[in-house]
């Protein structure tokens, strides 16, 4: 019986840490080993070795608790993919030296690392998303803003313009003939042609993309305008009347009143004055005197957040050339419009059928004139 005793002792020592598979595999080979010895104990009493069968099946049945709860648990995390993929794999990966050499009296530690994003997390965290997409910034001013527009239904405008080839009114000398004037006349043409541009987009763009044809509607619209703007630059820096008057010696402010002091010698009131962004905040920041300060310069002034100068308003437009202006009477300017500006879209374009790609299009059939190029002055701030 003390035998006996001895080798439910060591049994009880064995089961310590280990699992519910090895703990009934180690009571069923003592049992099996020690069947008659344990059956001549508890048929006489022997009351120790009954306690010590009564711990041995505590200790079993606290063993299988715990491996339950250990297999709820570890159901729990199966069903976080991430962690079981990407957590437990790193895990065993980083530590597979160690585990192999478990065995015998050799000790093993696993040392568990904390969560992070880049160790624990398959995919990509959770966004939240802004549909209103930021786009460019449409140009502070069109030409169109300025010119008056003229609808025609062809594709040329044809107006007369007239000189004063001879001649003067004059006071009549009584006897002798009156003055005689003589004028000419030229018919102008200005032939509309189209400004346009496209975009292709797939279908599954426009399917994946909620924002896109909206958006792109608008960019196009912009974009058209940059275009035109960019055209009538052209055409205004040919017709206007190119000014020679010399900027040399004097500020910017200065330079734009003489040139409205020149129109008025014309009979042309200026009702705009042109000028790129960075020469209209260069005007405000003119000294009075050095050292005295900045103030608005004489015949400048600020009426309901309009800067204007002899009360002719003041405009910044990002298509005038660095250093340029205009100054003058946009009266004075037509936009000839044969069809007006469309944003159009089809499926039907070239080979849009079979790629699954749709068209976007701007365009609009038109031109600009200046039909009496005094009234408007195109200048140089470093002319000399």
């Amino acid at each position: 019986m003390e035998g006996l005793e001895q080798k439910l002792n060591e049994l009880t020592d064995k089961l310590i840490g280990k699992s519910k598979e090895q703990s009934e595999a180690l009571i069923k080979e003592f049992k099996s080993e020690n069947e008659t010895a344990i059956k001549e104990a508890v048929e006489s009493g022997v009351k120790s070795v009954k306690d010590s069968i009564e711990t041995i099946e505590a200790k079993v049945k606290s063993v299988q608790e715990h491996t339950d709860k250990l297999d709820i648990k570890m159901q729990e995390r199966k069903s976080e993919k991430s962690l079981k993929e990407g957590y437990f794999k790193s895990l065993i990966r980083d530590n597979i030296k160690e585990i192999k050499e478990v065995g015998g009296k050799k000790e093993f530690s696993l040392q568990v690392k904390d969560m992070t994003l880049a160790n624990a997390l398959t995919g990509d965290q959770p966004r939240d998303y802004n549909f209103d997409v930021v786009r460019r910034p449409a140009q502070m001013v069109n030409v169109e803003d300025l010119a008056t527009s003229i609808q025609i239904s062809g594709g040329t405008y044809t107006f007369s313009r007239s000189t004063l080839a001879s001649g003067s009114v004059a006071s009549q000398t009584e006897g002798n003939a009156k003055a005689q004037l003589e004028y000419d006349y030229a018919m102008i043409d200005a032939n509309t042609d189209f400004i346009a541009g496209f975009a292709v987009y797939s279908k599954k763009m426009r399917n994946n993309l909620p924002f896109l044809e909206s958006t792109l509607s608008l960019d196009l619209r912009n974009d058209y305008y940059r275009g035109e703007n960019s055209a009538f630059q052209t055409i205004l820096a040919s017709e206007a009347t190119t000014s020679t008057q010399s900027n040399a010696g004097q500020n910017k402010a200065e330079a734009i009143l003489q040139e409205i002091g020149t129109l008025a010698g014309l009979d042309f009131v200026s009702n705009g004055v042109v000028l790129t962004p960075a020469d209209y905040f260069s005007i405000l920041t003119i000294e009075k005197s050095t050292g005295a300060g900045y103030g608005l310069p004489l015949g400048w002034t600020f009426d309901g957040g309009v800067l204007r100068v002899m009360g002719s308003p003041v405009f910044m437009a990002t298509w005038v050339p660095a250093d340029k202006y205009y100054v003058g009477d946009w009266s004075r300017v037509r936009k000839i419009v044969t069809e007006g500006f469309s944003f159009a879209v089809s499926e039907d374009d070239s080979d849009n059928f079979r790629k699954n790609n749709i068209t976007a299009r701007v365009e609009a059939q038109v031109t600009l004139t200046v039909e009496q190029p005094t009234a408007l002055r195109y200048g140089d701030f470093t002319t000399a």
